[in-house]
């Protein structure tokens, strides 16, 4: 529900003291303190206490009964708080006290629409289109004319309309609002760009959401609006400054929470966005979009068992949605629960029958099960939905190599790598099928091509060493297997050095200082490069109170995580 409450409010700020004044059936001195309560539950709903405000708005419609102002503000408060019924009966009581007002008679139609009393809502949207379309000719007609009053009536009629989804209608009035009072409508101006975005004008709507966000800086709900258009428009990474700032004005803003989440997690952010959707699912602990995201965040950064109470509730809530199926099924994929995970990706094909990434999932799981000949029919098929995926063939060519169908694995290691070059691995594993296969000069090429990419590792440094070899390039494999041999020392030091650093913290955790001291000393003779070593050495010379020691190591740590 959209109930317009700020909006609402402040206009009834506004006149309510002149309302009040003007009855005169009232006691003076309760229309005094219906004013004042009136205005304690504005400031109170402007600062965010929602509970507070409903109080005071409830005790101004208890002083002044027969006004139809503080029923309208406490309807509005309440469809907010997410109290449909209690806003319904305060206004019907404002309409009776002020038959046909048009901002009233929307916000009921919204209110009965979340009860869905579709018929209801359906009539009163166009009893308060009627109001404000009757208002606005009797201003023509009147020939008084009132700009910024009628600005503000086309502002409705366009919000009536957007509830109905009539887009190009609410443009046009949004328009028409804007060019009654070009100055200073931030609201306009952020309605309009909500519209156009609808219609997926973005150019246009990031222009007039722009415009409302530099008029009112300080509403949290442009910014939103602006950081969701630019997440629609595939611009994540100008997304998250706005929706940052539109939580830090309004920690509490609907929906602010997953918005951000989603585009810190399509940034790759997977660590950032999981506490944004956990905070989501704090307020909305059935959101399917906010379970399902947050099981895929979880999964992706190395959490899987942890995901999957969130995806089965998912599952529960969309039990159809072959998404949630595949994300369950890749959690399971990852514990190495294969049937699991087989059952999953064959309920998520039933459903998308002809999506590539399924079939290759599906493909994935039974080449894990060692059931080749399934996974070769669902990498192939694939394959066939998407030729631009690098990935079935890659895992299909693997896949004959193991069974030693050498010539298909050749092939479709060459089609993968078309697709992705920059797969060191794969040239390395294509080097050595081709090896195999005696194609010595073909192999020589793919292994420079893994040497080129993955200069570090000995692994293609080793087989391209004995390729040449065999070609009759004795000292150019002299050269590849002491560069393999240097960098497999290197390895191992590493290995030796991480071994010695990890005991060495949990020799400092049991407060054995002189034998901490030691390990570090252990892990940085095998491997002076290694950063942690040097700064946890510097935490047990801080601990035996070797301070200048302590800094000279802290100093060699930050200097080789500079490099």
């Amino acid at each position: 529900m959209r109930i317009s409450l700020c909006g609402l409010i402040l206009a009834l700020s506004l006149h309510a003291s002149t309302a009040v004044s003007q009855d005169h059936a009232q006691a003076p001195g309760a229309l005094q303190r219906a004013d004042t309560a009136f205005r304690n539950g504005f400031a109170a709903m402007q600062a965010g206490n929602l509970e507070e405000a409903r109080r005071d708005f409830a005790e101004a419609t208890r002083l002044a009964p027969a006004l139809p102002e503080p029923h309208q503000a406490l309807g509005a408060l309440l469809a907010e708080m997410g109290k449909p019924e209690e806003a319904i009966a305060q206004f019907e009581k404002a309409l009776v006290l002020k038959p046909g007002d048009p901002t009233t008679e929307a916000n009921l139609a919204l209110a009965s629409e979340a009860l869905a009393i579709k018929l209801t809502a359906e009539k009163n949207f166009s009893a308060a289109e009627t109001q404000v379309r009757k208002a606005l000719q009797a201003q023509h007609a009147s020939g008084r004319e009132d700009p910024p009053r009628q600005s503000t009536m086309h502002d409705e009629l366009g919000s009536i309309l957007a509830q109905q989804k009539s887009w190009p209608d609410a443009v046009m009035q949004f328009r028409e609002a804007i060019r009654l009072a070009p100055n200073d409508n931030a609201q306009v101006h952020m309605h309009l760009g909500v519209a156009l975005a609808q219609q997926e004008q973005y150019p246009e709507a990031l222009q007039e959401l722009e415009e409302s966000a530099q008029l009112a800086p300080e509403n949290p709900l442009a910014h939103y609006e602006l950081g969701r258009a630019l997440s629609a428009m595939g611009n994540d990474q100008d997304a998250v400054p706005h929706l940052e700032h539109a939580l830090k004005l309004n920690p509490n803003l609907p929906d602010g929470q997953l918005a951000l989440a989603m585009a810190l997690q399509r940034l790759g952010q997977q660590e950032a966005s999981i506490p944004l959707f956990q905070k989501t699912l704090e307020h909305d602990p059935a959101n399917p979009q906010a379970l399902t995201n947050l099981g895929l965040a979880l999964t992706q950064t190395g959490k899987a068992k942890d995901a999957v109470p969130y995806l089965e509730r998912a599952l529960k809530a969309t039990p159809n949605d072959p998404v949630v199926h595949e994300n369950l099924g890749v959690a399971e994929l990852q514990q190495s629960h294969f049937d699991e995970a087989i059952v999953q990706f064959q309920e998520a094909q039933k459903l998308d029958p002809n999506s590539p990434q399924l079939h290759y999932d599906l493909g994935l799981a039974y080449k894990l099960k060692d059931r080749m000949d399934d996974a070769i029919r669902e990498l192939a098929k694939a394959a066939s939905l998407d030729p631009t995926l690098p990935d079935p063939p890659y895992t299909l060519g693997i896949l004959y190599m193991q069974l030693g169908k050498l010539e298909d694995a050749a092939m479709q290691l060459r089609a993968a790598l078309a697709l992705r070059p920059g797969n060191g691995d794969g040239w390395a594993i294509l080097g050595s099928v081709l090896k195999q296969m005696d194609k010595r000069e073909e192999a020589e090429v793919a292994l420079r091509k893994a040497v080129e990419l993955l200069p570090n590792q000995p692994g293609p440094h080793i087989t391209l060493a004995a390729v040449l070899a065999e070609n009759g390039k004795h000292d150019e494999a002299a050269g590849e297997r002491k560069t393999a041999a240097d960098l497999s020392r290197t390895a191992v030091n590493h290995q030796r050095a991480m071994l010695n650093t990890n005991a060495g913290n949990q020799a400092l955790e049991r407060g054995q200082i002189t034998e901490a001291v030691d390990r570090y000393l252990d892990a940085i003779a095998a491997d002076p490069q290694y950063a942690e070593a040097h700064a946890q050495l510097a935490v047990a010379y801080e601990r035996q109170g070797r301070t200048q020691e302590a800094k000279n190591e802290l100093d060699k740590a930050k200097k080789l995580q500079q490099n």
